[in-house]
This record gives C-alpha cells, sequence and structure tokens, in this order.
C-alpha cells in the first residue's frame, strides 16, 4: 500500500537521525497519535486528506525528504480527488411577464384614443350656432354722429354652412321727450340779528371745542422737592456688596465649588459691571487678565489686586476677606 510506504520512508529517515516519535512530535507540534498513524500506514485514523497532506509535507521538510513527492503519494493512496468538484450555480428565472414594449405601445394607443373621442365630442366646426343679428340703423347712425367707427356687422359664411341667419329686429320707435318739472327749494331763513354772516359754499362751523381740564395742584409747602422728571437715581451699594467692574476687555468666570454650578461664564466690555449674589456662599472667581478687572465692596475698590497680571483661579469672594486684604494679596480658596 503507497500509504505505508510514504510511512515507512518517513519512520527510516527519523531512525537515520536517532529522534524518537515523541521528539518529533514535539518538534514538529502534531500529535504523536497522528504521527504513529502516518507512519503505520492509516490515513483514515487522520482528521483529513487535506490534514493528513500537511503533516507529510511537515514531516518530509524536516527530515530533508522530497516533500511534493511524498504528498503526491500521499494523496493518491488517501484517494484524494485530483479535480474539483464541479459546482452548479442557480440560474435567474427569465420574467414571463409582459413586455415592456407591448405596455408602451398599449398606452399610446390608449392616449390616441382618447384625444380622438374628445376632438369628434368637442366638434370641429360641425356644430350649429345661431347667427348675431344685425345692428339697428338708428345705433349705427348714433355711433357714427358721436365720432365712433361703425360696428362691424358679423360675417356669415357664404352658402349659410348649414346656419340658418335670424331675422333683424324692427328699428325701434323714438321715444317722446320727457318734461322733468323744476327742484323745489326750501327758503332759507335769514340770519338772526347780530349774527356774522355766514358766505354760501362755506362749511359749517365747528361745536366749540371742550374746555381743557384743570392743571394739577402743586406740591404743598414746605415738602422737600423729588429728583426731575426722567432723572436716573444710583441706589448705594449695600456694605457687603461685591462688584466686579471691566477697567478693560477681560474674561471671567463665577462658580459654586460645592454644586460645580457656573454662574457667569462670558467676556466683559470695558466699563461693564457685575454684582455677585450674596446667596451662595464661598463663590469662587477665574479671570484670565486680573489688571483689568477691579473688585469693589460696598462701592470701595480693594486693594487686593493692585499690582498684579495675568490669569488667576480660585479667588474668594468674600466681601470681609477682600476688604481686609492688604495690596497685591487675593484670598483664595
Amino acid at each position: 500500500m503507497e500509504a505505508a510506504r510514504v510511512g515507512q520512508a518517513l519512520r527510516e529517515a527519523r531512525m537515520s537521525l536517532g529522534l524518537s516519535l515523541e521528539d518529533m512530535s514535539q518538534r514538529l507540534r502534531i500529535n504523536m497519535r497522528y504521527m504513529a498513524a502516518l507512519e503505520e500506514g492509516r490515513p483514515e485514523d487522520l482528521p483529513g486528506t487535506a490534514y493528513g497532506a500537511g503533516f507529510v509535507r511537515s514531516y518530509a521538510e524536516a527530515m530533508g525528504l522530497d516533500a511534493p513527492d511524498l504528498v503526491r503519494r500521499f494523496r493518491e493512496a488517501a484517494g484524494a480527488p485530483q479535480q474539483g468538484r464541479e459546482l452548479i450555480f442557480p440560474e435567474p428565472v427569465p420574467d414571463r411577464g409582459v413586455p415592456t414594449g407591448l405596455l408602451i405601445l398599449l398606452g399610446a394607443l390608449l392616449a390616441g384614443g382618447g384625444y380622438f373621442a374628445w376632438y369628434q365630442w368637442s366638434g370641429a366646426g360641425l356644430r350649429t350656432v345661431d347667427a348675431v343679428p344685425d345692428l339697428p340703423p338708428r345705433l349705427e347712425e348714433t355711433a357714427r354722429q358721436a365720432g365712433q367707427p361703425p360696428l362691424p356687422r358679423p360675417q356669415v359664411p357664404p352658402g349659410g354652412g348649414g346656419v340658418a341667419p335670424a331675422p333683424s329686429a324692427p328699428p325701434l320707435a323714438a321715444a317722446p321727450p320727457v318734461s322733468v318739472p323744476p327742484l323745489a327749494v326750501a327758503p332759507v331763513a335769514p340770519p338772526p340779528q347780530g349774527a356774522p354772516a355766514v358766505p354760501s359754499g362755506a362749511p359749517p362751523a365747528e361745536p366749540p371745542a371742550a374746555p381743557a381740564p384743570p392743571a394739577p395742584i402743586g406740591a404743598p409747602a414746605g415738602a422737600p422737592a423729588g429728583p426731575a422728571a426722567g432723572a436716573e437715581t444710583r441706589a448705594t451699594p449695600a456694605p457687603n456688596a461685591v462688584v466686579l467692574r471691566a477697567e478693560q476687555e477681560c474674561w471671567v468666570q463665577i462658580r459654586d465649588p460645592r454644586s460645580g454650578r457656573i454662574l457667569l461664564s462670558r467676556l466683559l466690555q470695558p466699563g461693564e459691571t457685575f454684582e455677585v449674589p450674596p446667596e451662595p456662599p464661598g463663590l469662587l472667581l477665574n479671570t484670565g487678565r486680573i489688571e483689568a478687572l477691579a473688585i469693589q465692596v460696598g462701592g470701595v475698590a480693594s486693594a487686593a489686586t493692585q499690582g498684579l497680571t495675568g490669569v488667576r483661579r480660585d479667588v474668594a469672594l468674600d466681601a470681609e476677606r477682600l476688604r481686609a486684604a492688604p495690596p497685591g494679596q487675593l484670598p483664595f480658596r
């Protein structure tokens, strides 16, 4: 059997090198049970022909033998097919529906038949229409005297075309003149003595205007004079009110460290102010330009920002600490 001869060649090569079957199994990392089946010519005990061919190739290359020849002999002995199986792919079923060209032709025929039926129903000049009668001569004469051109007469096709002209209406008799009685004019009473005369055609006099309301009573004597109308009043800041005033453009952020909530985060413009809310206590200030920001406590600028520049973080907005801080010593968290 050819598989046994291939296994014998592999076993003789191994024994000539003085290696045991266990050594070759560890060296090639192949199960020793498969190595024994390979050397004894039992391909049916191998996991498959493809795996067995791979074992033979690795074994032959490790022993320095002709690996392609041994693999070919092993495949022939194991009965491996030389050619691949013929695969049969499904073919699409031909469409047996109505051809598209026939549908287009039927649509064109239906459209043509519909147009022909509409044309016959609407008529092609074969319908009988009443002829317009001639205008009475008196109307034509009146229009000619007024300077208007004579109105056109309706054209009747020769032969009538199956249309019978309507008989002309008889001329209208002249209507007798109608006398209009003169309008009666009511007599106008003369104006009372001493009243100014109203010229004819003048509009009627307007009623007298209502009297103006009395002026408001002034404030009692000795009352303190209030601020002028429209004048702005500025409230005096609270003693512990902390106000941020931007001397230059600067970015500021005010946050609550306990809850992490951001109360203010924006760019203040020069002259813009922001009053720090008293609640919650312990608010912190972050700014990108401390030199552009003035911190006022009770309307008085704090000396804590004097001489400082650049970025400052976690500045404590505590009124007492800001008021008592020495120049250039900001209170921090």
